[in-house]
């Protein structure tokens, strides 16, 4: 194998492929990076047999690529990442010299590695599912942001761990929670699917962070789901279980509601998040259509109190309480400037929403306090 390439695609494209590798990686082999070179193009793949990413690159002028031999190794990806970055040359030279001893050189420098078989490199079925629908890059990113971060980081119900994709029709569902908080998100596909799929949430955060392109063709069946935009393929698993029925959460009435500026309550909360009970920062909103206030108590630091002046309230007089940095994520997601609360009693769930955009819902358990 013997190939020159782009420094600066190179880089960004090793930079890419190794987000799916896990430091407590499963398999030796799987802390590389498997190097492909054939005829006339290169394939970069990397894994943690959870999510695996794929990158093709042709031998064009965009990745000024020059392959003189083919051949597949596979490189430490700590190792390739830091060579390629710190080399200081417009292009980069891979060359594999003796047996799997790999040359990296640029310029005046050069650096041999050792690397490892392809045939230790477990295989992987990049075969494309059958059903698929394309979405916009940014709507892709922005329904993952606004879900991904209500689903649990505990294991002892794995199927929480994830962000549930149902599609019925030409609607599509995603709902991610952790049995305290939920967050759903609705988008209106161009085509008729039937799907119910749960996506690990560390996949989808990385997809969200890879995403560039104005289009992203989603693939999907009941083993698998597949992103494909650009030069890139992301695959990830789906997570076993059947998960929760979570539309028989959502209050359909309410008595009370709440309309306030997002970053005055952001910067109410945040100011009051020190102070905590057993870790956990507790705000209580009371609220009457004179006034509304938030709140937060402990014994063991003190408390604070603050008039919400840009809140107006609807309802009879209302004392609820909750976990500040929940409604905190809640909004930050949002991302609107003006939210609305509605709520429907002091120990019931409450939604919070924007004026302005009803596909998107965060929904959060009040928790009971004794002072």
């Amino acid at each position: 194998m013997y190939f020159k390439i782009s420094k600066k695609q190179f880089f960004n494209t090793l930079s890419i492929v190794s987000r799916a590798i896990s430091t407590f990686s499963p398999l030796p082999a799987f802390s590389g990076i498997k190097i492909e070179a054939f005829l006339d193009h290169l394939i970069l793949t990397g894994s943690d047999s959870d999510i695996s990413i794929q990158a093709k690159l042709d031998t064009n002028e965009e990745y000024l690529l020059e392959i003189k031999d083919t051949g597949s190794v596979v490189i430490e990806a700590k190792y390739i990442l830091d060579i390629v970055r710190k080399i200081d040359s417009d292009d980069i030279e891979v060359e594999i010299i003796d047996g799997l001893l790999t040359k990296i050189s640029g310029h005046s420098a050069e650096f041999k590695i050792n690397g490892m078989s392809v045939n230790e490199y477990p295989s992987i079925d990049f075969t494309k599912p059958t059903e698929s629908f394309t979405l916009e890059g940014e709507k892709l990113r922005t329904m993952i942001l606004q879900t991904s971060f209500a689903t649990s980081d505990k294991e002892t119900r794995p199927v929480l761990t994830g962000v549930n994709f149902e599609c019925k029709d030409t609607l599509l569902q995603c709902v991610g929670t952790d049995s305290y908080r939920l967050a759903r998100k609705y988008i209106t596909l161009d085509k008729s699917l039937h799907f119910n799929v749960t996506i690990p949430s560390r996949s989808l955060n990385e997809i969200s962070k890879i995403i560039e392109s104005e289009d992203v063709e989603i693939a999907v069946n009941d083993k698998k789901v597949q992103f494909l935009f650009d030069n890139i393929l992301i695959q990830t698993r789906l997570i076993d279980g059947i998960y929760p029925e979570t539309s028989r959460l959502i209050p359909q009435s309410f008595d009370y509601q709440l309309t306030i500026d997002s970053k005055d309550l952001l910067d109410a909360i945040d100011r009051a998040s020190f102070i905590k009970n057993d870790g956990v920062s507790v705000i209580k909103f009371s609220l009457d259509e004179k006034e509304c206030v938030l709140s937060s108590k402990s014994v063991e630091v003190g408390s604070s109190t603050e008039i919400l002046s840009s809140a107006s309230f609807e309802g009879n007089t209302l004392e609820i309480s909750c976990n500040g940095r929940y409604v905190f994520d809640a909004i930050k997601y949002l991302n609107g400037s003006l939210v609305k609360f509605s709520f429907c009693g002091d120990m019931k769930p409450f939604i919070i929403q924007t004026i302005n955009d009803d596909s998107v819902l965060q929904l959060i358990l009040p928790v009971r306090t004794y002072a």
